[in-house]
């Protein structure tokens, strides 16, 4: 069984973002070289997130508001863990939209569903941040 590993690093301009990382975790499985496998892709940071749906920005916007009405940002001082940083609420949205997609690999690509894509979440952003791609098969 063959195994990969890389890293992949982002650093939005904004605190929150969605980012469609699926050509870049393609690139990934034909670096693999793997046909048949598993493929997971985990955010390194607990305020992302990696997630798998559609990429539609109407659905982007009601995802932001949908997280801001059940995680806003501020008021700051709603939150206990504010005590030092100011991203409560960005670690309740991170949970709420996962930490990593596990994604089949057949005939060496993604064996996604109609519309799928893999995207990366961001909700405490302007700073660098990992997302881990491993892939094993044959």
């Amino acid at each position: 069984m063959k195994s990969y590993r890389k890293e992949l690093w982002f650093n939005t301009e904004t605190r929150r973002a969605f980012i469609n990382i699926t050509a870049k975790i393609e690139e990934c499985l034909r670096e693999s070289g793997i046909k048949e496998g598993l493929l997971l892709c985990n955010a390194m940071h607990i305020t992302s997130s990696v997630f798998i749906n559609d990429d539609e920005p109407g659905l982007h916007r009601d995802f932001e508001r949908f997280l801001e009405k059940l995680a806003p940002e501020k008021p700051y001082e709603q939150y206990d863990h504010n005590g030092f940083e100011d991203n409560a609420d960005a670690h309740l949205k991170r949970t709420i939209m996962g930490r990593e997609v596990v994604v089949a690999i057949t005939d060496g690509k993604l064996d996604f569903g109609p519309w799928e894509q893999i995207f990366y979440g961001e909700f405490d952003g302007k700073r660098p941040k990992r997302v881990l791609v491993k892939i094993i098969g044959e």
